[in-house]
């Protein structure tokens, strides 16, 4: 994975809002996708290119 700040718990900017990494796995191309959990408690799967790091406070 190119970017290790992705890890579980890490609380994050998606292209739909804001939520908390739940999950990071490998496809079979080798892509890595994380899973983010929004405050409606909806699952995504995004690419690293996809997610920004954000501040708690957000």
């Amino acid at each position: 994975m190119t970017n290790a700040i992705f890890s579980p718990g890490t609380y994050v900017i998606t292209t739909r809002g804001h939520g908390i990494v739940i999950d990071v796995r490998a496809t079979p191309s080798g892509t890595f996708v994380i899973g983010v959990e929004d405050d409606a408690g909806e699952v995504g799967y995004f690419t690293e290119k996809a997610l920004r790091p954000a501040s708690g406070d957000s």
